[in-house]
């Protein structure tokens, strides 16, 4: 018979680790057929091994220490315990249950028969889940309780990114809710009474200085990315739509940028100033035949489809601290309101939409909102070339 001891949370934190190669396993003197594994790497797991009705020992692994402490393991043992005593087998009905839907197959199943068929920003979802949802990536759908979600959604928001813990949730609830409608999911939606954070809007904006740092960052990149960042501050343009950009959008002869599909759902017709026309006239003169302003033989759709590699370096040889690809969309309206610029033309420049002013945008020419844009890239470049 195996020695057996009263393990305690304080005890397993001093147990040696065994010789390489070896595996030790302590049995709890408390709970039947509770055991803990120990391997050279300081790995130690908790695990129920007992014979169990029609068939030898089984064992069944519940989870590591410390992240389940010993109490909780003996709760597990007690409950398989008690499944034995019943005559049931507690290892063959976890194998039934295994053969439940994982939450990364219910987000596949989310991604190709609802979102992409919906939302055209579908690709965000498909990246927060890549950067955020991995913990739950292996979990059986059923097995997810409001607890699991809260600890994703606090985790992001406790390192400062709110705006996106809380997209994050919500991504979440249209999740289960799809694998409700669907009978994925028989259970209650686990996002429900799980509080938003409070979101603090961002105001940062690029210095006359910034930008000129900024500038001869940019000098150090290909000058197909030095000339995609300048038209994010030119144009105030989402990334999204500067990596989609199509060189049949561009009217030379009007400078002008025709955006069909925007993140509103309106089409969008963006003024090119003359830094801006400049730019893209020397980029074209470096291509030929290409379809996209922005190439990539990489990206499965053809054109680039990240940046934040490249930010994260420009902005760091800039020494631009606490900016966001999106600041620089900001940049653009802000020097525009610095010049004098009424909301409403600042608005029209960047394609929002609110019930209040979209009366007011569909009125609105180009020409105001080109010479308020001028007046801006005035503004951050001087008179002199980008």
């Amino acid at each position: 018979m195996p020695e057996k001891h009263p393990l305690t949370d304080a005890q397993i934190t001093n147990i040696p680790l065994p010789a390489k190669g070896h595996r030790d396993t302590w049995h709890d003197s408390r709970a039947l057929g509770l055991q803990l594994r120990v391997s050279p790497s300081g790995t130690k797991s908790w695990s129920w091994y007992r014979r169990t009705p029609g068939k030898g020992p089984r064992r069944i692994t519940l989870g590591r220490w410390p992240a389940m402490p010993v109490d909780e393991a003996r709760r597990h043992a007690a409950h398989h315990n008690s499944l034995v005593a019943e005559g049931e087998n507690p290892a063959q009905m976890l194998e039934e249950i295994d053969g439940e839907m994982r939450f990364a197959d219910l987000f596949k199943r989310y991604l190709e028969q609802w979102a992409k068929k919906r939302k055209k920003s579908w690709r965000g979802d498909e990246c927060l889940y890549r950067l955020h949802l991995q913990p739950l990536h292996k979990l059986r759908v059923s097995a997810i309780t409001r607890r699991e979600v809260a600890a994703v959604h606090a985790a992001l928001g406790d390192r400062g990114h709110t705006t996106a813990a809380n997209r994050l949730l919500s991504l979440l609830s249209k999740i289960f809710n799809f694998a409700q409608e669907t009978g994925l999911m028989e259970t209650s939606n686990p996002t429900r009474g799980i509080r938003r954070f409070k979101e603090i809007s961002r105001d940062r904006f690029l210095s006359e200085e910034e930008i000129q740092r900024l500038l001869i960052a940019l000098q150090s990149e290909t000058p197909s990315m030095r000339i995609l960042f300048m038209l994010a501050l030119l144009t105030g343009a989402r990334k999204r739509n500067l990596m989609a950009m199509r060189w049949e959008e561009i009217d030379f002869a009007r400078e002008t940028w025709r955006i069909e599909v925007t993140k509103n759902g309106q089409p969008l017709t963006v003024p090119l100033v003359p830094q801006a026309v400049r730019l893209l006239r020397e980029l074209q003169e470096t291509q030929r035949g290409e379809a996209w302003v922005f190439p990539s033989s990489r990206a499965q759709s053809g054109h680039r489809s990240d940046l934040e590699s490249a930010w994260c370096r420009i902005r760091a040889r800039a020494k631009v601290v606490g900016v966001r690809i999106h600041d620089l969309r900001r940049t653009c309206g802000s020097y525009q309101a610095m010049t004098g610029a009424s909301l409403p033309i600042i608005g029209r420049s960047l394609g929002h939409l609110s019930q209040r002013t979209t009366g007011i945008y569909a009125r609105l020419d180009e020409a105001p909102v080109r010479e308020s844009m001028c007046r801006g890239a005035e503004r951050m470049f001087g008179n002199g070339h980008a």
